[in-house]
């Protein structure tokens, strides 16, 4: 269940940093239409993720992790989420089954 709430952290936050700019945004420039505002909200919301997740990737793979740290409190939580491994099932016998036994 924890990982269900970063995953969610990790998502809401760029979204609520997308409107925060479009607000700002809209501080200085007079939107008139509710769609064009809604289209920038998802547009800044989604680039600051990518921006942010591509800075945590790249922090991952250098030494140190102080910009994988930085980058994923950013994104609302210092690192990503881990999902459990899940074990891949058997798969099941395809071969008709006739219900006898073999015995008699």
């Amino acid at each position: 269940m924890p990982a269900l709430f970063v995953s969610f952290m990790r998502t809401a936050v760029p979204f609520v940093v997308g409107w925060l700019l479009t607000l700002a945004v809209r501080a200085g420039i007079e939107i008139d239409s509710a769609t064009v505002t809604g289209a920038v909200t998802v547009g800044l919301g989604v680039a600051y993720y990518f921006v942010f997740r591509l800075l945590e990737w790249l922090g991952e793979r250098l030494p140190g992790t102080a910009l994988q740290t930085v980058a994923g409190v950013l994104l609302g939580w210092a690192r990503p989420p881990s999902y459990p491994k899940w074990q891949a099932l058997e798969p099941v016998d395809s071969t008709p089954h006739t219900g006898q036994t073999g015995n008699g």
